[in-house]
């Protein structure tokens, strides 16, 4: 019995824990998404770590081959940054929804990381869709990203 409950334990405490730390990664996700419909950039940075921070758009192989035929040498990995996002994200006069479906997250209370699929609205037309991940520290003060990387199928 003394065993059951040792090898038992463990898992269950974690399974509790888990819940905690998952629902902190979705109000992060759910702060990005006001940040961005209320086109409020500042805001948006402060879901981000300050340095270190990855940002990555992979072309879908359609996308490239669409993108390449009027642009021959277009780079199939975009590396960008959470700061030009919150630039367009400010600047941006059109109606801006990032939605965002089959989430899951996965975390230990110290990292995490989400998963999704996206569609990118802007002024009502869906505008880029794919499937975005991304990794998050728990800092001092909180559940910060780390990396994002998203695969990009534009519409046409």
């Amino acid at each position: 019995m003394i065993r059951f409950l040792l090898a038992v334990a463990p898992a269950a405490f974690f399974a509790l824990s888990a819940a905690a730390d998952t629902a902190g990664v979705e109000q992060v996700m759910a702060g990005f998404h006001q940040a961005v419909m209320s086109h409020d950039g500042e805001r948006l940075k402060g879901y981000f770590l300050p340095q270190g921070t990855a940002w990555f758009n992979v072309l879908t192989d359609e996308a490239l081959a669409r993108v390449r035929a009027k642009t021959p040498d277009a780079p199939k990995v975009r590396p960008g940054s959470y700061q030009d996002f919150a630039a367009f994200v400010t600047s941006s006069k059109a109606d801006l929804d990032p939605r965002h479906t089959e989430i899951e997250v996965r975390d230990d209370g110290t990292v995490a990381t989400a998963w999704f699929h996206f569609r990118f609205m802007i002024g009502g037309e869906e505008k880029n869709r794919g499937y975005e991940t991304w990794q998050l520290v728990k800092g001092e003060t909180g559940w910060k990203i780390a990396a994002i990387s998203y695969s990009s199928d534009p519409a046409p």
